[in-house]
């Protein structure tokens, strides 16, 4: 009997961290020290000493069910974009500038060219996010978990100088919202999606003319957008935003109020931007009430910036110059806590 025999793969492991290494080498940034497979990962913070009073950002999450679709397309190198997208975007919500990252990937075996273009959208997601990838773990969970599954999480740290953190305590009667387009139903809300749609691979592989001829798998499994870039631009533009929220589980309802302070509330007009076609789809095949879907979904904005009327234009045409579609969806008025979309 050994540890082989009992489920867990040694010489796999070491496979793995072969394959997966040239992707971590493409996430460096000059702070980053040592090598990869360390017991942990070390990152220079000198810069910190140029800023006035630097403040750490964390964010930690997964990917929730959406690896399930994963698993049935056979499809592995963009979950790992979804995992660092839910942790960076809510680090940049707060001012931060995200500096590395690190994954987690629980699996009932471990194939490592699977597990390899795991952490190849890992490495793209922190490419997308200038944030370095300088570590992670991959366990193997036999009698645990089904040999051919896994599940992936991870965790961000980022800065940012005191003085430029976004608490939404400026947020003022009068401030517009500008809305970030999203990519699609993101990271969120699959469980209510796999029971809208027969998760199979033929229904995951057919064309709908309502999303334009695409496959539905294709449509879901598109990677969280990542919005570090957009948030950048915008204070590279000298553009003080007063708040920021990601819009993930809970969709408005619950993600809009969270950058807003007692005594203003977030009015957002539901027909002031182009919808994903997802959206309606689900919807009607799933009989979903309106409430229930904008309390679940992104609804094809994935984040939501408050800041000065006469800074909107400014804040599109940032957000534009970093790839991002950006739209006027609403406004801050004076009231009790909380959104009305209308």
């Amino acid at each position: 009997m050994d540890y082989k025999n009992s489920g867990v793969d040694i010489e796999a492991g070491y496979k793995s961290v072969e394959l997966m290494k040239k992707y971590v080498k493409e996430t460096v940034r000059p702070e980053v020290l040592g090598g990869i497979g360390g017991f942990s990962g070390a990152f220079d913070l000198k810069k910190i000493k140029e800023m006035d009073d630097p403040v750490l950002l964390s964010g930690t999450d997964g990917c929730g069910t959406k690896v399930k679709l994963a698993f049935l397309m056979d499809k592995h190198d963009t979950i790992g974009i979804d995992a660092v997208a839910m942790c960076v975007n809510d680090v940049a919500c707060a001012g931060g500038e995200p500096l590395f990252f690190l994954d987690y990937i629980a699996c009932g075996k471990n194939y490592p060219e699977k597990i390899a273009q795991i952490v190849k959208g890992v490495a793209e997601g922190c490419k997308q996010s200038d944030c370095a990838l300088i570590g992670g773990e991959t366990a193997e969970h036999p009698g645990l978990m089904p040999e051919d599954e896994y599940d992936l999480a991870g965790f961000s740290v980022g800065i940012a100088d005191r003085k430029d953190l976004i608490t939404g305590e400026d947020i003022h009667d009068g401030d517009v919202l500008i809305g970030l387009a999203s990519t699609g139903v993101h990271s969120n809300g699959f469980s209510l999606v796999r029971n809208v749609f027969e998760m199979t691979k033929e229904s995951l592989n057919t064309s709908y003319d309502e999303l334009e001829g695409k496959k539905l798998g294709d449509v879901l499994i598109a990677p969280t957008r990542i919005y570090v870039h957009a948030l950048k631009a915008i204070k590279a533009a000298g553009i003080r935003v007063h708040g920021v929220s990601h819009i993930t589980g809970g969709g408005f309802y619950e993600n809009v109020p969270r950058m807003l302070h007692d005594g203003v509330k977030a009015v957002i007009e539901k027909d002031s931007y182009p919808m994903l076609p997802i959206f309606p789809l689900m919807q009607k095949k799933g009989d979903i009430d309106e409430h229930v879907m904008y309390n679940t979904f992104n609804m094809g904005i994935g984040m939501v910036i408050a800041a000065e009327k006469s800074d909107a234009d400014a804040v599109i045409k940032a957000a534009e110059s970093a790839g991002d579609k950006a739209y006027v969806i609403g406004r801050i008025e004076a009231g009790e806590k909380g959104v009305t979309l209308c």
